[in-house]
């Protein structure tokens, strides 16, 4: 999906088949990856009108436009059409072909930003330095609890997707942290069986792994699909949206 109402029609698909978070990207009328309002707003107005339940996370990547005040285009919304939460990147690090560029006074001024507007940052962890970041950061009060951790792993230039590799930076996340595991490319499949054996949660979708599951379509849904069925594997049941906000310290939807 690339165009907003795409994006509505898509996001609205997931949450069908059991998805309660979702992750925002939006793209120009060529189809290039941007920050700008006005998408944002056309995006996040038709879903907070048809499914306000749901958990809107915008991102804030340096891969798009590096520019803290591009960086922050989705968060600076009307009040009603703001995100629950943002991306935030825990560090810098190389992508196959391109740079994740987040300094250390970049980081702080996102989660500044962040509190000032009300929304929860979604902390991705690359590798493990990333972790002890986030004890830092914590430790200056700029992360509430329950920290909201992704944990991405199998990309060129950050840990590798191993079932070690994230149970060793599992181990070393806050106790209170909800965590998810996502894995990149082909790890997808094998790091949502591992979260959902692990007692974690999961990302998944074509951002990550853009041919779709090795057994599916080449799709969202096909993808949160995947990750319901290895949930039942795992005896687990998949949360609403109502107890996902109650486990991220997100405030419960009120009826108009």
């Amino acid at each position: 999906p690339l165009t907003p109402e795409e994006i509505v029609d898509d996001v609205l698909a997931c949450a069908e088949a059991g998805a309660t978070v979702f992750h925002i990207h939006v793209r120009d009328e060529a189809g290039a990856p941007v920050h700008r309002r006005d998408l944002y707003e056309r995006t996040f107005g038709p879903l907070r009108d048809k499914a306000p339940e749901l958990v809107l996370c915008a991102t804030t990547s340096s891969r798009v436009d590096p520019s803290p005040q591009a960086r922050i285009a989705g968060l600076e919304l009307d009040h009603a059409l703001r995100p629950d939460m943002a991306s935030l990147t825990l560090g810098s690090f190389n992508f196959p072909r391109s740079v994740s560029n987040n300094p250390p006074a970049a980081i702080v001024g996102l989660l500044e930003t962040m509190a000032e507007l009300g929304i929860r940052p979604e902390l991705e962890v690359f590798e493990l330095g990333m972790v002890n970041t986030l004890w830092s950061l914590a430790e200056q009060g700029l992360i509430l609890d329950p920290p909201v951790v992704n944990i991405l792993l199998g990309s060129n230039g950050s840990a590798p997707a191993f079932v070690g590799d994230l149970a060793r930076i599992v181990d070393r996340l806050p106790p209170q942290a909800e965590w998810a595991a996502a894995g990149i490319g082909i790890f997808q499949r094998p790091m949502v069986i591992a979260a959902a054996i692990m007692d974690g949660n999961v990302r998944t979708g074509l951002e990550d792994n853009p041919r779709g599951p090795a057994d599916g379509a080449r799709s969202n849904v096909a993808a949160v699909r995947q990750a319901v069925a290895a949930a039942a594997l795992a005896g687990r049941t998949v949360a609403t949206a109502a107890e996902t906000r109650a486990r991220f310290g997100l405030a419960p939807v009120t009826a108009p």
